[in-house]
């Protein structure tokens, strides 16, 4: 009995890690673009690629731009949301690009950026420890939250 019992939770944990990863796999929608952002690729993912450190990220339109380092400046324009789809920043909003080094932000930007050339679209989805962890941002950011980002790299400097 006892090893029939091992076998059946054995079952059931194999079952239970087969339907985690099909979550991963799984169609996640497109983002509502922004008013004034710029067009996405007919055939962008319609999945999420995670990342060693736990980044989400996927491209939104391709570009054959070259691709920042940590160290250099970019101009980009961005829409950042919470879970809950609150917008908590956007620089399509205020109606300007924005320019910082990367290695001046937090550390989802600075990986996830490296990812996308100039010219193209990257979302971002970021974990907390990538994010603002504990600390929160501000009244807009929670603590510990999950952050989500359209980001358009305009220019590398």
């Amino acid at each position: 009995m006892r090893q029939r019992m091992i076998g059946v939770v054995a079952a059931l944990s194999l079952f239970l890690a087969g339907v985690n990863s099909m979550a991963d796999e799984t169609n996640v929608p497109l983002p509502q673009l922004p008013p004034g952002a710029g067009k996405v690729d007919a055939d962008a993912p319609k999945s999420m690629t995670k990342t060693s450190s736990g980044l989400q990220y996927r491209i939104l339109r391709k570009s054959t731009g070259v691709k920042p380092k940590a160290t250099n400046k970019v101009e980009v324009n961005y829409h950042g949301w919470l879970d809950d789809g609150k917008v908590f920043d956007s620089s399509y909003k205020r109606g300007e690009s924005i320019s910082f080094g990367l290695n001046q932000v937090i550390p989802g930007w600075t990986e996830g950026m490296q990812l996308v050339g100039e010219g193209g679209m990257i979302e971002l989805t970021i974990p907390p420890n990538l994010g603002y962890g504990s600390r929160g941002a501000g009244r807009d950011v929670p603590p510990n939250a999950t952050l989500h980002f359209l980001v358009e790299l305009i220019k590398v400097q």
